[in-house]
């Protein structure tokens, strides 16, 4: 343990500490007043519901960091599987899942709810990545094959229908398309249509064309009317981002202090999941709030340091991945709060309600302090092989 510990990258692993940290303190901050008040369950019912998915997510990220490398071979050759479970997760979600909001999202496994779209983002990294284990793959237009089943996945997604999510998978798989190692000029032709693409759908969300009726139902269409929410306070497309607002008006430079957010007592829907940002300002300030966006930024720059230091394309995509799933939750979340960009519900890294969630997102974190281990390890070979 201390060998491990002694290579991993250790200021990576401290702010994951600290931010799973910070989120159990403000999900219990932000969700008591609503489970009291609203399930009529004890005040610290979402936080301790959270603990637990935290608890089981360090539990096996430390196994991970275990698991000899020869195992760990052995499972980069089973990515089709992952794929194809990652699929199936979806079917029976489509068949048999509970809805929410509009979503037939979750599957209830015992006393458990999980979301499966959460954890296909951690399969869906884990098999493109793994995919390309093999170089061969980087030969005509095999390199295609992982991309394709990821946008089926986004579109499985988007029928349940979780536009959010799916967005999110589809940013995910863009950037680890556009970051490969081609020099081929198909593969550039290919990147610049994708680009153009990418940026064309982007357009039409953000104008709210006319086009997206014939896509969207009619619970996603109300969300592409997001500019200027405090002008429909009284109507459901700007009062949920209206009384965020107000929580970030509160907030002020310093807050009002740990726990005494006023906008959390129900004048602010969901103030645990996706808008636990304006609560954070709310009660940590601006200031406060924004040496939590700089620790983000820290927690993305030692994530892609470690991918650009793996000798293996597969571990440098795997850290790419958890890399671009983070940014990509950023910028939804945080843009979508503050009515830059139509809100999606899409919750923040770390510190947003959800068990899969956070489940999902703590095992690739895992999974690229290993991968800093394992550049640690084949560094010092090197070294010891030239003496």
């Amino acid at each position: 343990m201390v060998r491990k510990f002694k290579y991993m990258d250790k200021t990576l692993f401290l702010l994951l500490i600290i931010y799973t940290i910070l989120g159990l303190i403000m999900i219990f901050s932000a969700s008591s007043i609503t489970a009291v008040l609203q399930y009529g369950q004890n005040e610290s019912y979402f936080f301790l519901k959270q603990l637990f998915y935290v608890v089981m997510a360090y539990i096996v990220g430390f196994i991970i960091l275990f698991i000899p490398n020869s195992l760990i071979n052995k499972f980069k050759k089973t990515s089709k599987l992952l794929a194809l479970v990652a699929i199936f997760l979806l079917f029976i979600t489509l068949l048999w899942g509970r809805t929410l909001n509009g979503a037939t999202s979750w599957l209830k496994i015992g006393p458990i709810t999980i979301q499966p779209s959460e954890f296909v983002k951690t399969l869906m990294v884990m098999f493109i990545a793994f995919a390309f284990n093999n170089n061969k793959m980087l030969n005509g237009y095999k390199f295609l094959t992982p991309f394709i089943y990821a946008v089926l996945c986004a579109l499985l997604i988007a029928l349940q229908p979780d536009l959010g999510t799916a967005m999110i998978l589809a940013i995910t798989g863009f950037l680890m398309f556009i970051s490969l190692p081609i020099k081929d000029d198909n593969y550039k032709k290919l990147k610049i249509i994708a680009g153009v693409g990418a940026i064309f759908v982007g357009f039409l969300f953000f104008i709210g064309s006319d086009i997206l009726k014939n896509v969207l139902n009619e619970e996603q269409l109300s969300r592409l009317t997001y500019k200027n929410p405090c002008t429909r306070y009284t109507e459901k497309t700007g009062y949920q981002v209206c009384n965020g607002y107000i929580a970030i008006n509160n907030g002020g430079l310093f807050g009002l202090g740990l726990g005494n957010s006023k906008q959390k007592y129900m004048y602010l829907p969901e103030a645990y999941t996706d808008f636990i940002f304006p609560i954070i300002v709310e009660e940590l300030g601006s200031i406060g709030a924004s040496i939590i966006v700089v620790g983000f930024l820290i927690i993305l720059y030692r994530i892609l340091k470690i991918s650009k230091q793996t000798e293996t394309l597969s571990d440098s995509l795997l850290a790419f991945g958890t890399f671009s799933l983070i940014l990509a939750h950023l910028l939804v979340n945080l843009l979508g709060v503050t009515a830059i960009i139509p809100l999606t519900g899409v919750p923040l890294p770390f510190l947003s309600n959800g068990g899969s969630f956070a489940f999902n997102l703590i095992i690739l974190m895992f999974i690229v302090l290993r991968i800093s281990i394992d550049n640690k390890n084949n560094k010092l070979k090197k070294e010891i092989n030239r003496l």
